[in-house]
């Protein structure tokens, strides 16, 4: 998979794209990470690229012109997607789609925002990582690059773990997970995980990811159409673990 990241702060993308999965990725070319500074498409000894807002205002805005050529210099793969607060919330569901693709693009703000032609005549969409405001976008860049990556076939050790994991399969959020030692200040292991009975082991998984999400997340609970007969036997057999 191909992703052009377009961004003032290349290094801090390359730089969080280089170690762990991501950097695996890279190396064995699951991940083609291509970076592109506007700065590079200026003309100017300052090499300039924002500017006061028409008519007044706080801050600056990112001008159009290096944004343009440098998008038009890198022909980047398309959908080129803007990182900033009003746009489609990114979800695992958006990962998904972004996933299956043979490449994306990702352009971050600075600064105000950027000269709207640019939203208008430049990229293809817009994504937001949360309702929250952020100095720029590479760090919105970063969360959808691993997001994204770690979907892609082949960027995993175990295949079953995107399947399982929350947001997975089965719309629930993941159950909870132990490992040794089995006695922990006093804390221990429930019994069913030590028993070695895998069907009873999957059947309390099962049950403890609907526990935690009707608590935590109901609205993925409606979301899916709410809880089957055989769920709500599930509920029964298995008592919820504590949670803070």
């Amino acid at each position: 998979m191909r992703i052009d990241v377009f961004t003032l702060f290349p290094a801090m993308v390359d730089g969080f794209c280089a170690d762990s999965l991501l950097g695996k990725a890279r190396q064995s070319g699951l991940l083609d990470l291509r970076l592109h500074d506007p700065r590079d498409q200026t003309s100017d000894v300052h090499r300039t690229v924002d500017d006061a807002p028409f008519g007044g205002g706080a801050g600056m805005l990112m001008k159009p012109e290096p944004l343009f050529a440098s998008v038009e210099a890198a022909d980047p793969p398309r959908p080129l997607l803007l990182l900033g607060p009003g746009g489609r919330r990114f979800d695992q569901a958006v990962a998904r789609e972004l996933s299956d693709l043979d490449g994306f693009s990702l352009l971050c703000g600075r600064y105000e925002g950027v000269d709207h032609r640019v939203r208008e005549h430049l990229v293809d969409g817009e994504l937001s990582v949360g309702d929250v405001v952020l100095n720029g976008g590479e760090v919105a860049a970063c969360l959808v690059i691993e997001a994204v990556t770690r979907l892609v076939p082949g960027a995993m050790g175990n295949a079953e773990s995107p399947l399982t994991e929350s947001f997975g399969e089965t719309g629930l959020l993941e159950e909870p997970h132990y490992t040794r030692p089995a006695d922990f200040r006093g804390w221990p292991v429930p019994d069913v995980l030590r028993g070695g009975d895998h069907a009873r082991i999957a059947r309390w998984r099962r049950a403890q990811a609907l526990h935690r999400t009707l608590v935590d997340r109901p609205d993925l609970i409606e979301a899916r159409g709410g809880i089957s007969d055989d769920e709500r036997a599930l509920l029964e057999e298995f008592p919820p673990v504590p949670y803070p």
